[in-house]
């Protein structure tokens, strides 16, 4: 198989994730083997959704038995690169910012957290967990001592794309914009939009639908 034809599909890529945390609660409850159909009843999917997602991965399942756990764990794991580290800074020390940078499962998945950025000169000098928010003049000098590869946009949608050009600028090649805006980034750069207001409007939008099937029923 070559690599172009391995190429993930995104919806599976969003979905490989919510896999690995499955596998990992029932490696904890000591569960050796896992169906398809035991996956998806758990993750809300559909078997078949389940088995086509899993043939991308170097794993073969056993009829009526599914798939070993370890050995999926292992491929999952494989799969997203979870063995590598990744060094991330945090550009905008407001409150979503700051919870950001004192989250404590960072670090145990590979992601190390070296520094978090704001131009508030009311706020540069504090502490946030162990770092200290600094302004953005430093951000290339911890770009470089870090080899970071990971940058958080948390700030208002105005700064949005000043601080990706800024993030792009230092050589950071991947961005995570939590900022409601559109942001425009070379070919070369990867990025994921996860907002948090789009998700929320789009769980009312559920919630609404399903009051309307009851209502109907």
């Amino acid at each position: 198989m070559t690599e172009e034809s391995k190429k993930l599909p995104h919806p599976v890529i969003r979905r490989l994730p919510k896999y690995l945390a499955r596998v990992h609660e029932l490696l904890h409850a000591e569960v050796e083997w896992v169906s398809s159909q035991e996956l998806a009843e758990a993750l809300n999917l559909t078997s078949s959704t389940v088995r086509q997602d899993l043939s991308y991965l170097d794993l073969t399942g056993i009829s009526k038995r599914g798939y070993e756990t370890s050995s999926l764990d292992a491929a999952l794991n494989k799969e997203l690169d979870s063995s590598s580290h990744h060094h991330i800074v945090i550009v905008g020390a407001g409150y979503l910012g700051c919870a950001l940078a004192v989250h404590g499962s960072f670090a145990g998945h590979g992601f190390q957290t070296c520094g978090i950025f704001d131009i508030d000169p009311s706020i540069i000098g504090s502490r946030v967990g162990i770092l200290k928010v600094q302004p953005m003049k430093n951000l290339q000098q911890i770009v470089d001592k870090f080899g970071v590869d990971i940058g958080i946009i948390a700030v208002p949608a105005a700064a949005a794309q000043e601080v990706a050009d800024q993030l792009v600028a230092a050589g950071v090649k991947g961005l995570l914009n939590l900022a409601y805006a559109s942001i425009q980034i070379p070919a070369g750069v990867s990025m994921l939009d996860a907002r948090i207001l789009a998700s929320l409007q789009e769980l009312a939008y559920m919630i609404k639908s399903k009051n309307e099937e009851t209502a109907d029923g």
